[in-house]
């Protein structure tokens, strides 16, 4: 889904099995209409970025699923909000660096209330539990987290908080929401980058998407 919050790259890209990467000629203008109409019609926020993907010649119900993760170089949305589900050693890190933190404690008294598990998940766009608790997750709550695709990563002992936090922040999950849809979105860059950034941006962005797809580009109908 798009965010409301952003641009999309809205040039279309028909991709053939013979294609084996995007017309650079395209993006590039498209890249720089984002741009200049960021700077005559400015708004009150910073605006995003996404990539808008179709897919094709794919069974949402019946092939393999596929899910995967890419760092980018640049936060694409700097107000991308993260929580920490913390054991007492995270939960003091996570409050002495000001990031929203939430004990197991808090997730039971949440009682496995559907509304009140949707409603924090809303809250937050992403969520880091630590190690020693990211077991007890779906016993304390239920699948809620995981149905709302914001099941927490990984928050290991050794782990810097700030740097776990900020490469979350970074980091881009294509993954199809449901079994439903053929569509996915996600924020890519943001307007304040420079626009060789944002190109760069969104052409490694397809590449490893296009690496995920079992037939990569003959399953792609437009970017």
């Amino acid at each position: 889904g798009h965010y409301g919050r952003g641009h999309r790259v809205e040039k279309t890209q028909k991709a053939r099995s013979t294609m084996s990467k995007i017309s650079r000629e395209a993006l590039t203008d498209a890249v720089k209409a984002i741009v200049k109409g960021a700077e005559t019609k400015k708004r009150g926020f910073l605006e995003t970025i996404d990539l808008q993907i179709s897919l094709k010649n794919y069974d949402p119900v019946k092939d393999k699923r596929f899910s995967g993760v890419v760092r980018r170089p640049v936060v694409p949305r700097p107000k991308y909000s993260v929580c920490i589900v913390g054991d007492a050693r995270h939960e003091g890190e996570a409050k002495a660096a000001k990031i929203p933190v939430l004990t197991a404690d808090d997730l039971k008294k949440l009682n496995k209330n559907k509304r009140a598990i949707k409603k924090l998940a809303d809250q937050y766009d992403a969520f880091l539990a630590s190690a020693s608790l990211i077991r007890q997750i779906p016993r304390i709550m239920g699948p809620g987290l995981n149905k709302a695709g914001k099941f927490p990563s990984v928050l290991g002992g050794g782990d810097n908080i700030v740097d776990k936090v900020d490469d979350q922040k970074a980091t881009v999950k294509f993954q199809l929401k449901s079994k439903r849809t053929l569509c996915m979105g996600v924020a890519i860059a943001n307007v304040k980058m420079s626009e060789a950034e944002i190109l760069n941006d969104i052409t490694s962005a397809v590449k490893y998407l296009v690496s995920l797809l079992p037939k990569n580009w003959q399953q792609v109908k437009r970017l």
